[in-house]
């Protein structure tokens, strides 16, 4: 399962820190891409993979303890486009990793 989830600028450290920190959800695949080259003004996406139970307790991270929101998931056509623009990078990173093996 994946999940795409944004951040807010002012709120990236602390949430990467809660995800990090939490034992269920940093056994997942977890990378952070500035949001910027996907054409928002401002903050960062969070790509999460693995299990159903570890994207759905990061899902429960994405408040802080007074209820404020720290992240908000992504869905849609508008995740669909950042898992494939993210898919289309590790093509071409891995395709240029080849061509330098040769």
């Amino acid at each position: 399962m994946e999940i795409v989830l944004h951040v807010k600028g002012k709120e990236f450290t602390n949430f990467k820190e809660k995800l990090l920190g939490d034992e269920i959800v940093n056994r997942a695949s977890i990378v952070f891409k500035d949001a910027k080259q996907f054409g928002k003004d401002s903050g960062y996406f969070c790509i999460l993979s693995g299990t159903e139970d570890r994207c759905k307790r990061a899902i429960k991270l994405t408040k802080d303890e007074d209820g404020n929101e720290l992240a908000k998931e992504i869905v849609g056509e508008e995740k669909e486009k950042i898992l494939k623009k993210i898919k289309e990078e590790e093509d071409k990173a891995i395709e240029g990793f080849g061509n330098i093996l040769g």
